[in-house]
């Protein structure tokens, strides 16, 4: 689940508002050409009022109104962006926490430990971790197996198993053992840990723009200079018809015009749309991969841990003939009290929920158990009298035949078509009896169909990858509901996927956990490595899951979008707004020697300095109203883009011509009813 912070927390806020000071330094401001145009001209019309008030001008009023609300223009625009970061470094400092100075045991080539600072192991040292004690870097875990709490990083209570070898052999510096121990290999220097990286990115200090908010700059500064030249043009126009302008007048026309709303909040967004990520438990290393995610037409999904359980459940128990099947399920029980592995354990769950066999007095049974290993394949129990095994079919039939027996036809039978439909069997016999077959299988996730439903109505295709033969991937393909699937996929075969899908001008995106994975993950365009998985996937992706949820890409896409519907839906209302200061500020410039432009007063604003200082002020405290918007994102619903764009342009596009005409009138109205003007 998302961790929510409070949009107005009041820590980031006094921060923010420190910040929106800070980032009045011009070598900051030419960064964002409008804020930068409005900062030059705050700093003109500031210029000019202390000439006024130096020379003892009287009715300076207006100006030093028109002044101040340019500054508060330019002060309001940093706020938006400090905030964004604000929120980011708060996250950043709860991040931090987990991180300090702890002591590893490092092993020496002689084989003897010593206890050094965190600070002081490099790529390849090898450390020993026991319960109880913090892993002190990055790294894999090359011997041994335990459980692991990383609620510091991933903020999930529930511990994970970590073990050498496989998907699951990475740990994250910061995160505690809780039990049994584990050998690491250190697989970074200090400060180029995973969470030192964590901290950086979501404080933003390595964020660079996009390139969809690079063209979008483009624009807004060439909008910028347009207006910039209409306005230089105006004094001799005014001149040369006996209505000349004070400075003050035409530098707030220019602040209006250019498209200060986008420029002010432009930063914010694209800030805004990684920490969203990061609320979601999911770090970006780029602005750009948002971005990409948005616009992803193709999704591929590793089937194991994926859209499966990451291990094969018993789903029916299949007695042979003559036997009942409550007599199997209890011979499997016990059969399975020795195994440990998930799949055993399933065996156990199956036999309580459907035949509710549970509470078995065992001690009192002098039953000696018979462990699972992966030598014999099989476990059991040895009762007075009985011997009761479950196993693989030629683990059972080699016991069967040392019992003077054989495995019969019919349960040969049953293990052979389990096996065609992709499923595991186990045999379970009883001293010289098959009971029957254990049907294993693929469990798809829960709710699984459903989310991939939504991926479909964003426009999103979905394909399973898998190692399985064709005719399981089928069955497991169809029971997901995946539009397509890829089975007995090499890592070649999903980069060369990935490239056929991206040949037709498509967006990929793919979630991996494993070595064989990487590969994949960074020919995507969008590739999700599991915060589980192995130190390769994840220097593969451009994104990890630090909760390992597989699906969580729905999230990640939607946040895409979102991005990208917040920024089309504030620049179309910026560019919008623009209409009703027309309406304010040329009739307030020209009426007076061009009565005929009085009809363009349709708001009927009192004055021309109470409509050019109601369109000044409604600038300014626009930027302000739309920070939530900005932070919090348009509202994404899985609709056709058609559909989406319609209903932008309604809410943003009409919204933003009506918007100003009501809140210039409101302004002008409370000014004058103030006397301010």
């Amino acid at each position: 689940m998302a961790k929510r912070q409070n949009l107005w927390n009041p820590e980031i806020l006094r921060e923010a508002i420190a910040g929106a000071f800070t980032k009045l330094d011009p070598r900051v401001m030419v960064k964002n050409p409008v804020m930068f145009v409005v900062e030059i001209g705050s700093i003109v019309t500031t210029g000019l009022l202390i000439q006024d008030i130096v020379q003892h001008r009287a009715g300076f009023g207006f100006d030093l109104q028109i002044t101040l609300w340019l500054w508060f223009t330019v002060l309001f625009a940093n706020f938006a962006e400090a905030m964004a970061e604000g929120r980011g470094k708060a996250q950043a400092e709860t991040l931090r926490k987990a991180k300090g100075e702890t002591i590893a045991y490092r092993l020496k080539k002689d084989g003897t430990v010593e206890a050094v600072n965190s600070s002081q192991l490099r790529a390849g040292d090898v450390i020993r971790v026991e319960a109880g004690q913090f892993i002190a870097g990055d790294g894999e875990v090359i011997e041994g197996v335990a459980s692991v709490d990383e609620s510091a990083i991933t903020g999930e209570s529930a511990p994970v198993i970590r073990e050498a070898g496989g998907d699951r052999s990475a740990v994250t510096g910061g995160t505690r053992v809780l039990s049994d121990w584990i050998k690491v290999r250190i697989t970074s220097n200090p400060g180029e840990t995973f969470l030192d990286r964590m901290i950086a990115l979501v404080e933003g200090a390595q964020r660079q723009k996009t390139p969809n908010e690079i063209a979008l700059s483009i624009l807004l500064s060439g909008l910028t200079i347009v207006f910039l030249l209409a306005v230089a043009t105006l004094q001799p126009f005014a001149i040369y018809s006996h209505a000349p302008q004070t400075v003050f007048v035409l530098v707030s026309l220019l602040v209006c015009l250019i498209p200060t709303t986008i420029g002010g909040l432009l930063s914010a967004i694209g800030i805004a749309g990684m920490d969203r990520l990061v609320q979601y438990n999911v770090l970006a290393m780029s602005g750009r991969a948002v971005e990409a995610a948005g616009d992803v037409n193709t999704l591929l999904l590793d089937k194991t841990g994926t859209i499966t359980l990451g291990n094969r459940q018993a789903a029916e128990f299949c007695p042979a003939p003559g036997i009942s099947t409550e007599r199997l399920a209890d011979a499997a029980q016990l059969a399975s009290l020795a195994d440990e592995t998930p799949e055993g354990r399933s065996i156990v769950v199956l036999a309580k929920e459907k035949y509710n066999l549970r509470g078995r007095d065992v001690s009192g049974m002098q039953a000696q158990f018979v462990p699972f290993t992966a030598q014999t394949r099989m476990s059991g129990v040895d009762l007075p009298g009985t011997k009761i095994r479950k196993g693989s079919a030629d683990a059972i039939a080699r016991f069967l035949e040392q019992q003077g027996a054989s495995l019969p036809r019919k349960v040969s039978d049953k293990v052979e078509e389990i096996a065609r439909l992709g499923g595991t069997p186990l045999v379970v016999a009883e001293n010289d009896v098959a009971l029957g077959v254990v049907y294993l299988k693929d469990i798809v996730k829960g709710g699984l169909r459903e989310r991939l439903a939504r991926l479909r109505a964003m426009g999103i295709r979905t394909i399973m990858i898998t190692g399985d033969n064709p005719l399981t991937a089928a069955v497991i393909a169809r029971e997901a509901g995946v539009d397509d699937f890829l089975a007995e996929a090499r890592p070649e075969d999903k980069m060369a996927l990935i490239k056929r899908e991206q040949a037709k001008g498509k967006l990929v995106a793919m979630t991996g956990d494993g070595t064989n994975d990487a590969p994949a993950l960074a020919q995507a365009d969008v590739g999700v490595a599991m915060n589980t998985g192995t130190q390769a996937a994840k220097e593969a992706g451009n994104m990890v899951d630090l909760d390992s949820n597989p699906t969580k890409l729905i999230e990640i896409v939607e946040i895409g979008k979102q991005l990208l519907m917040t920024r089309g839906a504030l620049t179309t209302f910026s560019i919008a707004n623009d209409v009703a200061k027309y309406f304010a500020i040329i009739p307030a410039m020209f009426a007076g020697v061009f009565p005929v432009l009085n009809a363009l007063n349709i708001m009927h604003l009192k004055t021309p300095h109470s409509a050019i200082l109601s369109a000044v002020i409604f600038n300014a405290v626009i930027i302000i109203a739309l920070i939530p918007l900005a932070l919090r994102g348009v509202k994404y619903e899985p609709k056709p883009a058609q559909i989406l764009l319609r209903r932008n342009l309604l809410i943003y596009g009409v919204g933003g011509i009506l918007v100003p005409f009501f809140g210039i009138k409101l302004i002008d109205v409370v000014l004058n009813g103030l006397h301010l003007v």
